[in-house]
């Protein structure tokens, strides 16, 4: 292996010890600690072990956390009526629904019922159009995740061709936003895109965020480009395991996340992050 590691872990840990400080900063000041409420429907176990990280990194950096776990019939309206409690409740600065929820439910009314100042997820067409316009606040959690990753180890992306696998609406296309942002040329390529080796073969940085286990080829890799790996897929014999193909991928690239440890951790991460820029400058 070549390649050198980009340790997801320990760049979430060190931001976060920054989160945890400015808010005793803002304790000290006699403000409340930033609050955050998770909306859990259902009892999917991969959803609920989500959660349980997310509330447990509210306790580490000191906000104020509320979980909400709601019946798996719970009705569209009920659900609606939930959102919007919160949305008036003044100790609530970040409101979470967790995905995917229950396929009788409009996932995206339920999103855009979110107040678009609590949407610390950043999936509410508001803030999404921000970030199009190039005047973002609250940014799309992964995908900032991994521009902080990215600045941490000294990567501008100015200029780079940065090619995107991937277009939903959580990773793939805030993801090509936040790089244009950053002013790198990008190509998104998806489930349409002719010759997917040809596009990842040329690029100086690849994020990939299908979810399909190895899906990029290790060879397709350019020698020398940076690859992020924002996918996590559990194999038959239980291993986790990205979307690209890592050993041979690690051959050819100069830097590569890995998974787990890599991108997941800067999710739950910048989700604090977002949480205490509501409490700070929108509320």
């Amino acid at each position: 292996m070549t390649a050198r590691l980009i340790d997801g872990n320990k760049i979430s840990a060190e931001f976060r010890v920054k989160i945890k400080q400015k808010v005793a900063d803002r304790i000290a000041q006699g403000k409340p600690a930033p609050g955050l409420a998770v909306l859990l429907v259902g009892a999917d176990p991969a959803s609920s072990v989500y959660v349980g990280k997310k509330v447990k990194a509210c306790e580490e950096v000191g906000f104020f956390s509320r979980k909400i776990i709601l019946d798996e019939t719970i009705t569209q309206q009920e659900l609606i009526e939930q959102v919007e409690k919160l949305n008036q409740d003044q100790q609530i600065d970040g409101i979470l629904v967790q995905l995917p929820l229950p396929k009788h439910l409009d996932t995206e009314q339920i999103l855009e019922t979110i107040k678009a100042n609590k949407d610390v997820d950043c999936f509410h067409p508001y803030n999404i159009g921000k970030l199009a316009q190039r005047i973002p606040h609250l940014r799309p959690c992964t995908p900032y995740g991994v521009m902080l990753m990215l600045d941490s180890i000294k990567i501008d992306v100015k200029g780079l061709d940065c090619v995107v696998v991937g277009a939903s609406n959580i990773v793939g296309r805030p993801m090509a936003m936040e790089l244009m942002l950053a002013g790198a040329t990008v190509t998104v390529c998806h489930k349409f895109t002719k010759d997917l080796a040809s596009h990842v073969n040329r690029a100086d940085l690849v994020v990939v965020g299908v979810g399909i286990a190895n899906l990029v080829k290790g060879d397709w890799v350019k020698t020398g480009a940076i690859v992020i790996d924002v996918g996590i897929n559990r194999l038959e014999n239980g291993k986790l395991t990205g979307d690209v193909e890592f050993d041979i991928a690690a051959e050819k690239a100069s830097w590569i996340t890995p998974v787990p440890g890599g991108v997941g951790p800067m999710t739950v991460a910048t989700l604090m992050h977002n949480t205490l820029v509501a409490a700070e400058e929108l509320h």
